[in-house]
C-alpha cells in the first residue's frame, strides 16, 4: 500500500506523519492510495479515519458509477477517470475514490492517475495553494479529470470532419467501422459524464463538511463543464450516426449505379444474344443464312438493334 501525507505546511512523508497529526491536530492531511492492501486500507479507513464501510464498498467496486454521498461529516465522492495510457477516444476508465472530511482528504485509485499525480505534484511544488483545505485539493484533481476529458471529446469533432471529408474522397468500409466504434464510445462517455456533472451538482451545495462552503463556485463551474461535455457527446453522437447512414446511403447509391449500368448492358445484349443462338442453330434453311452476305446483314441488324435500345434508353434518361 502506498501512502502519501501531505500537512497543511509542505510536509511530506509516509505514514509517521498520520500519528503526529493524530498529537498535534494542526492542519490536514491528504492521505493517497494507490493499489491498497484490502486489510490495511480497511483498517486505516474505517478504524483511523472513521470511513463509513459501505462507502469502502462502493470505492472498491470497478463498476460503480460516479456518484456524491455524504456519511455524517465526510463526503464520498466516486469519480471515472480517464487511464494513463488514453490519449484520444479510445479510452479507458479507472474508479477514483475521495473521502473529505474537515481535517483530511483521502484518494483511492487501483492504478496510476495521472490527475492525482499531477495535483499531488503541484502541491509538492507549491503550485496547489493547500492552505485552502482539502475541498480545494479535491476541485483541482476534479478539474484535471475534466480537461481529459475535454481534450478527448473536442478533438474528436476536428477527427469527425476528417471523416466526413473522406467519405466522399476516399469511401471505404473502415470508415464506416471507426464511426461504428466513436458512437459506441460516445454514448459510453455520455453516461459517464452525466453520472458526473451530477455529483458535481452535489458538491456544490453541500454544506458538510464545512470546507466545500467555500468552494461552491468551482465545483458549480465543474458541474457546466461536464454538463457541457455530456452535451458535446450527444451531439457527436448524433452526427457520427447520421454520418453512418450518410456512408450507407452513398454506397448504396454507388451499387444502385453499377446494378443499373449492369442491367442496361444484359438488356442490349439479351436480344443480340437471341439473334446469335439462332442463328447458331443447326438446320438446314435459315432465313438469310446461306445468302452471300448473310453474315454481315446479321451483324449489322445486331448493331442497329443495340444503337435503338441505347437510344431508347436514353431518350428515357436511364444512361
Amino acid at each position: 500500500m502506498h501512502i502519501h501525507a501531505a500537512a497543511s505546511g509542505p510536509v511530506v512523508g509516509g505514514v509517521e506523519l498520520l500519528d503526529r497529526a493524530a498529537e498535534t491536530k494542526d492542519g490536514w492531511l491528504w492521505v493517497d492510495l494507490e493499489s491498497p492492501d484490502p486489510e490495511e486500507e480497511r483498517a486505516l479507513l474505517c478504524e483511523r479515519f472513521g470511513i463509513h464501510p459501505l462507502a469502502l464498498q462502493d470505492a472498491r467496486r470497478e463498476r460503480h458509477p460516479p456518484k456524491l454521498e455524504v456519511f455524517g461529516d465526510v463526503a464520498f465522492v466516486l469519480l471515472k477517470g480517464l487511464t494513463a495510457e488514453t490519449r484520444d477516444i479510445r479510452y479507458e476508465t479507472l474508479q477514483l475514490a475521495a473521502f473529505v472530511g474537515e481535517q483530511f482528504l483521502i484518494t483511492r485509485r487501483d492504478e496510476r492517475s495521472v490527475s492525482i499525480d499531477r495535483a499531488w505534484s503541484e502541491a509538492v511544488d507549491g503550485e496547489l495553494d493547500t492552505s485552502l483545505g482539502p475541498a480545494h485539493v479535491l476541485y483541482r484533481v476534479v478539474r484535471l479529470v475534466t480537461d481529459r476529458y475535454s481534450n478527448i471529446v473536442l478533438a474528436l469533432e476536428l477527427r469527425l470532419d476528417e471523416l466526413e471529408n473522406e467519405m466522399f474522397t476516399s469511401p471505404q468500409d473502415e470508415l464506416l467501422a471507426e464511426l461504428t466504434q466513436y458512437n459506441g464510445r460516445l454514448k459510453k462517455l455520455r453516461r459517464v459524464l452525466t453520472y458526473q456533472h451530477a455529483a458535481m451538482t452535489g458538491l456544490a451545495r453541500v454544506s458538510s463538511p464545512s470546507c466545500f462552503l467555500a468552494t461552491r463556485h468551482e465545483f458549480n463551474d465543474l458541474y457546466e463543464n461536464n454538463e457541457r461535455l455530456a452535451s458535446l457527446c450527444a451531439l457527436y453522437q448524433e452526427l457520427a450516426v447520421d454520418l453512418m447512414q450518410s456512408y450507407i446511403s452513398l454506397s448504396s447509391h454507388r451499387l444502385n449505379k453499377i446494378i443499373k449500368v449492369l442491367t442496361i448492358v444484359t438488356v442490349v445484349f439479351l436480344p443480340l444474344g437471341l439473334i446469335a443462338g439462332l442463328y447458331g442453330m443447326n438446320f438446314q434453311e435459315i432465313p438469310g443464312g446461306a445468302g452471300r452476305y448473310g453474315f454481315f446483314v446479321i451483324l449489322i441488324a445486331m448493331a442497329i438493334l443495340a444503337g435503338v435500345l441505347l437510344l431508347i434508353f436514353r431518350r428515357l434518361k436511364w444512361i
